[in-house]
């Protein structure tokens, strides 16, 4: 068998998005994972697909036959996943979450589509006001699943990884950073770095590398909306922190440039907890595992 579910998805995502970029991130890959994944399905059957006219992507003849089977495989593949789901788990519940990290709600909706389609009875409700403290509120029986970037240590909680990323310094092009292929504590000194919380202890930058070696930027600035961050830094008005995959289309346009922290990169390990004293309900343990299988795009 040449084609397998994931080539139908691969060249529906493309017709539906219009663009590989686009695809790419519905799809949870990187681009050159995609791009390469179309050529091989492409040299396998040994036609071309799609033609390439400038950034649009058109279905060649043999591109419709396979885009008018996945349109029927997909479906019923997806109706077949929902049924089985609803047959051999609980499928009624409400499931609170909140995450450390208000980036996280970039990529999170994409796991709650995914997730609704398959448990149509689980209310999702995310827990704004918990953001950034979901241990505490974990603890407060206010949340019933919480994604946090530390192991779970806490005997009244469990836990289970996820993925990890890392976490690249960000700037304009022109800045005198964006030439260095590493930085160090000491290339901040000078710096006005943007953060989204003060005090320093929420900040991965400050307890694992700054205040170790005893660095303070020349100026801190509380910056709590990614989009500001981002735009300050494409303005040339600060250094700042983020993940690589926060800031991919960004990187992808050349209007911010990243650079690795340390040598060993700055990497964080996300964990999901939930309540020990709770027997999870099985809609909870899916979607931690829908959660550890997709993570963030272009990680």
């Amino acid at each position: 068998m040449i084609l397998d579910v994931r080539h139908l998805r691969l060249v529906a995502a493309v017709v539906d998005t219009g663009s590989v970029t686009a695809a790419a991130r519905v799809l949870h890959l990187s681009q050159p994972a995609l791009s390469h994944q179309l050529r091989d399905v492409e040299e396998r059957l040994g036609a071309e697909l799609f033609q390439r006219q400038g950034r649009r992507m058109v279905l060649t003849g043999p591109g419709k036959r396979v885009l008018e089977a996945a349109r029927k495989v997909v479906s019923e593949v997806d109706a077949a996943e929902a049924e089985i789901s609803r047959l051999t788990q609980q499928s009624q519940g409400l499931l609170r979450l909140a995450t450390e990290c208000y980036t996280a709600y970039h990529w999170l909706p994409s796991v709650l589509r995914r997730f609704s389609a398959k448990h149509p009875g689980v209310e999702v409700r995310i827990a704004v006001d918990a953001t950034r403290r979901p241990v505490e509120a974990l603890l407060a029986g206010e949340l019933d699943l919480g994604i946090v970037s530390e192991p779970i240590r806490h005997r009244r909680l469990a836990g289970a990884p996820l993925f990890e990323d890392e976490l690249m310094a960000v700037m304009a092009p022109d800045h005198p950073l964006a030439k260095k292929r590493v930085l160090h504590a000491e290339d901040f000194a000078r710096e006005h770095v943007l953060l989204y919380s003060i005090p320093l202890t929420e900040s991965t930058l400050f307890q694992q590398v700054l205040l170790p070696a005893g660095v303070t930027p020349a100026r801190l600035s509380r910056v709590e909306l990614t989009e500001a961050i981002v735009e300050m830094a494409k303005a040339g008005l600060g250094v700042a922190v983020l993940a690589r995959w926060a800031v991919a289309p960004e990187l992808a346009r050349g209007t911010l440039a990243a650079v690795r922290v340390t040598k060993q990169g700055l990497r964080r390990h996300w964990h999901a907890a939930w309540p020990r004293t709770v027997r999870p309900a099985p809609y909870l343990t899916a979607f931690v595992e829908l959660l550890a299988k997709a993570g963030p795009p272009m990680r």
